[in-house]
């Protein structure tokens, strides 16, 4: 059931127009400058933008998968256990974070599954 980091990256791998920034203790994900993702690997999670809607049903439902990270924007992000999710599930939820950020143009050129 768990995805390991070298599963979780690539997924994020697949998706077009990436750009990833190295921190100190994190790694970010972006489209065009503006982020969708981040993945800490201390604590192996990963944190994705979601609308408000399903941040908020993600952690109603699962909430030892997934916890509130913050809002922003009219977006809920979501902190994401690696070790309590499986790989086609994260996929999608990857893929919505991306599809929410990136442009048209990517999104329509890459439709899930990808």
């Amino acid at each position: 059931m768990a995805v390991h980091t070298d599963e979780f990256h690539r997924i994020v791998d697949r998706l077009t127009g990436v750009e990833r920034a190295e921190g100190s203790k994190w790694t970010s994900f972006s489209v065009r400058g503006k982020k969708f993702g981040y993945y800490w690997p201390r604590t192996r999670t990963a944190g994705l933008k979601q609308t408000i809607s399903e941040q908020l049903a993600l952690v109603a439902e699962r909430p030892d998968v997934f916890e509130e990270q913050f809002t922003s924007g009219g977006f809920g992000w979501v902190v994401v256990y690696l070790d309590r999710i499986e790989a086609d599930e994260l996929s999608e939820l990857v893929y919505e974070a991306w599809r929410l950020t990136a442009p048209d143009e990517l999104v329509d050129a890459l439709p899930f599954p990808y």
